[in-house]
């Protein structure tokens, strides 16, 4: 992987940022607009709950390559205070966001309090296969929840896959009928930062209808 340009934003406008990030559903709600956020550095990804079944294999090879490539740039995407955008030769006129992984405290039914992956879970898999903290942005006191359900197993319930089988259902969701009305649009503020995955779901889940756009948000660098 080669970068070509990297043009760094600071832990403010990362923070600020993040505030503007809008629900698939819900009219567009914004979950973090008043919520509690942290920029927390060196967190033990061992403390981090998954929401989701899989990674694959392809997606922490190329974080784990994006990390030796900016080593010489001394950008750590395990250790970011802020976010960074990014080209590379491969995708030489598409700048794409890199902002550590979003972690959100949930309170489930059964009483338990989980910080609960919401972006980023293949980086941090990758930091937890080499031993090594995190940074990451822990939100609390967020509006509405994470759409997806903690994974009972924790790392245990994360298969490492080479690509998305058929039929595979990526998470327990918490609304089936509408599963992504609660899908945080991260890369409305930060182009890039979420990958488009093949679709496998079952065919009882769908997806919902997708809100429409709203003027307001601030995108991440300005």
């Amino acid at each position: 992987m080669d970068v070509l340009e990297v043009t760094p934003f600071s832990r403010q406008v990362l923070l600020a940022s993040l505030r503007q990030i809008r629900l698939r559903g819900f009219a567009g709600a914004r979950p973090y607009a008043h919520a509690r956020m942290e920029l927390v550095q060196a967190l033990d990804p061992e403390a981090v709950t998954p929401a989701q079944n899989y990674v694959l294999r392809g997606g922490v090879e190329t974080v784990l390559a994006l990390r030796r490539c900016l080593a010489d740039r001394g950008l750590d995407p395990f250790s970011l205070d802020g976010g960074a955008h990014l080209r590379t030769a491969a995708e030489p006129t598409r700048t794409r966001a890199l902002i550590p992984p979003i972690v959100e405290e949930s309170a489930e039914a059964d009483g338990s309090t989980v910080l609960l992956a919401s972006d980023g879970l293949h980086r941090i898999y990758a930091a937890r296969s080499l031993g090594l903290p995190i940074s990451v942005v822990v939100i609390r006191e967020v509006s509405h929840p994470y759409y997806a359900f903690p994974i009972e197993a924790g790392w245990d319930g994360v298969a490492m896959l080479e690509e998305l089988p058929e039929r595979y259902q990526k998470k327990a969701y918490r609304q089936p009928e509408n599963y992504k009305a609660l899908f945080r649009q991260f890369n409305e503020v930060f182009p890039g930062v979420q990958e488009q995955r093949a679709r496998s779901n079952p065919a009882f889940l769908t997806p919902g209808p997708a809100a429409p756009p709203q003027g307001g948000s601030t995108p991440a660098g300005t």
